[in-house]
């Protein structure tokens, strides 16, 4: 028989970082089932195929499972070969071109190998959806759909915007949210996990499983990880990733590019930082943002690449961001401060001369072209503690430096 930690426990594990479960309620009755029969919990992450790059948005959803895992349940990976083919229609405007099996499974394995940097390989089972849909007769397919009504499939979103502006939706493209939902059924899966877009699928599962005879499962969401523009989730297609295969200086870099209000939300998201140390990161994050994203980043890059590589990452940084593009002959400025060593960035900017006003220093800060020690600063009110802080060379533009010195 499998122990596990406490419930509360668990549960303060498992709501980290979590947008919303549904229903929460059976969520605690089935932790309690497992307690009492020593039996892992069944918690289910479907893979779309289509993507074999990961990157942090792709890994927020990967740590939840491992938490899983760590705390004694069953991972299964669902490898969407049969599904990749149909296309996952979730936010698109118009049918979605299938890959071919050959491309599925090559994308397949190219998932599970990244996924497992994340995921403990010897306690994850992988499965390929084919295993179970390709074996489906037509009867039994034409069986599946008839558990669920059209008007059923255009409440969601996608889909009725689609057919309210008289674009294309593919019969297929219907029998993919139930395809995903065979896959809960074929697994008797407890609790699916994924993105709060999958929803939809998500809750289709619960009901293609009652309508078979099953103890539904429950659906946990997790939010969209936003991207290093601080805009766009995360995504390749827009070039403001993070890959999880990326070198360690390239993903130390890109950390660092991040706006501010969003340092916490990586560390809670993306990191393994202990749960009970969240309340520290987050009053680091606010109140010494700097200091806190070289943090984050050197976290970021030890989980993938290890503790050396972490900070042999950030030494290339200084040398080569911080030191490589700062001129010889920079002048050094002591701003003035009427009380204590507190002083608004706007004022500082004008005070040392790299802008003509603050309204001047305030437009350079929203077009993104002010940095202090290479890492852009994005807040126009931020204030700066000189007595912590100093010195460091602030940038204005492309060619307006100051070294900033405090007695």
């Amino acid at each position: 028989m499998a122990s596990f930690p406490p419930i509360d426990e668990q549960l303060a594990q498992i709501r980290r970082g979590v947008e919303e479960i549904l229903p929460e309620k059976e969520l605690v009755e089935k932790l309690k089932e497992a307690e009492k029969t020593g039996t892992p919990l069944v918690v289910k992450l479907g893979c779309d195929p289509s993507r074999p790059d990961l990157h942090l948005g792709h890994a927020v959803v990967l740590r939840k499972l491992r938490q899983f895992q760590d705390l004694g349940h069953q991972a299964v990976l669902i490898i969407g070969d049969f599904t990749g083919m149909i296309g996952d229609p979730t936010g698109r405007s118009k049918t979605r071109p299938p890959l071919t099996f050959e491309d599925t499974r090559i994308n397949g394995q190219s998932y599970f190998e990244q996924a497992t940097k994340i995921l403990d390989p010897v306690k994850t089972r992988i499965v390929y959806n084919s295993e179970w849909l390709d074996a489906m007769t037509f009867s039994e397919v034409v069986a599946l759909a008839g558990k669920y009504t059209v008007a059923q499939m255009l409440k969601r979103d996608d889909f009725a915007k689609r057919y309210a502006e008289g674009a294309p939706i593919g019969v297929h493209e219907f029998l993919y949210p139930l395809a995903q939902a065979q896959d809960s059924v074929a697994i008797k899966s407890d609790i699916e996990l994924g993105g709060t877009d999958q929803r939809f699928n998500l809750l289709v599962g619960r009901d293609i499983q009652q309508a078979a005879g099953l103890s539904p499962q429950v659906c946990i969401m997790l939010p969209l990880l936003e991207g290093t523009d601080g805009v766009e989730k995360m995504s390749k297609s827009l070039d403001n990733y993070i890959g999880i295969d990326e070198a360690p200086e390239e993903m130390y870099g890109k950390t660092l590019s991040i706006p501010d209000d969003l340092i916490y939300r990586y560390f809670e998201l993306a990191t393994d930082a202990p749960t009970e140390d969240l309340p520290r990161l987050k009053a680091f994050s606010a109140d010494d943002p700097r200091n806190a994203k070289h943090e984050l980043a050197l976290t970021i890059v030890r989980m993938y690449h290890g503790e050396e590589a972490a900070l042999a990452a950030r030494r290339h940084f200084e040398k080569t961001v911080i030191k490589g593009d700062i001129p010889d002959d920079i002048a050094t400025f002591t701003p003035h401060v009427a009380e204590g060593s507190r002083i608004g960035l706007l004022t500082l900017i004008t005070q040392a001369g790299l802008a003509s006003s603050n309204s001047e220093a305030r437009r350079m800060v929203q077009q993104n072209g002010v940095s202090i020690d290479g890492e852009k600063v994005a807040d126009p009110r931020a204030i700066l503690d000189l007595a912590v802080q100093a010195p460091f060379v602030i940038k204005v533009g492309k060619r307006r430096f100051a070294k900033i010195d405090w007695a």
